[in-house]
């Protein structure tokens, strides 16, 4: 039997967005394989340094963990997100701090020895600007190239929510209960497919 644990921030803790839809966690639930179980440990507003705290919950249980966490670590940096000059004095040293955040992270993540999936920053935010997305790009990389550097499958949550009725009326920067059921099902998808023996990343989408 499988125990799935979501670890990381809104875009899994999003129950306050949802207007008394379902969440994430309510929506993974409806979908996985019976006699597995899902329990969410992200936390809204939660960065890349809060997931080893996180952790500390962790059930023993556990089987999968999912994480998607970096969005608030990015828009800690939302002048530069929102500044065509500071993209380009400013971007290096933001790369290079979530870098060293990130990296440490999946590192202790992985330290667990559980099956493990990492998530992209989404980029489709209703009123996202063209630099903002460029610069999120950026972020997106490192996230990417930790991934692959260790094997594990990606959900690109880019590819996963890409139209403006993912993203709560509530808070544009929160997934709907629509964008939350993409979510959920990409989810259920690499819980029941992904073949993590292989140690090869593949891209969910």
């Amino acid at each position: 039997m499988n125990h799935l644990i979501l670890l990381g921030d809104s875009i899994f803790d999003n129950a306050t967005y949802v207007s008394g839809g379902p969440s994430v966690i309510d929506q993974i639930q409806e979908r996985i394989t019976p006699g597995d179980s899902a329990t969410l440990l992200a936390v809204d507003g939660a960065v890349i340094s809060d997931v080893a705290r996180q952790l500390s919950n962790l059930p023993k249980d556990a089987s999968h963990l999912f994480i998607s966490v970096g969005g608030n670590d990015a828009l800690q940096h939302e002048h530069i997100l929102r500044s065509g000059d500071a993209i380009v004095s400013e971007l290096p040293a933001a790369r290079d701090g979530f870098l060293i955040e990130y990296r440490a992270m999946l590192d202790t993540v992985c330290s667990y020895d559980k099956l493990t999936t990492v998530c992209t920053i989404y980029d489709s935010i209703p009123g996202l600007g063209t630099a903002q997305v460029v610069a999120l790009s950026v972020f997106n990389d490192i996230i990417l190239r930790e991934a692959f550097s260790r094997g594990v499958p990606v959900i690109d949550l880019r590819l996963v929510c890409s139209e403006i009725e993912d993203y709560s009326a509530v808070s544009p920067i929160e997934p709907s209960s629509i964008g939350g059921a993409k979510i959920a099902n990409t989810i259920s998808d690499v819980a029941k497919n992904h073949d993590f023996t292989s140690s090869r990343s593949i891209v969910y989408r």
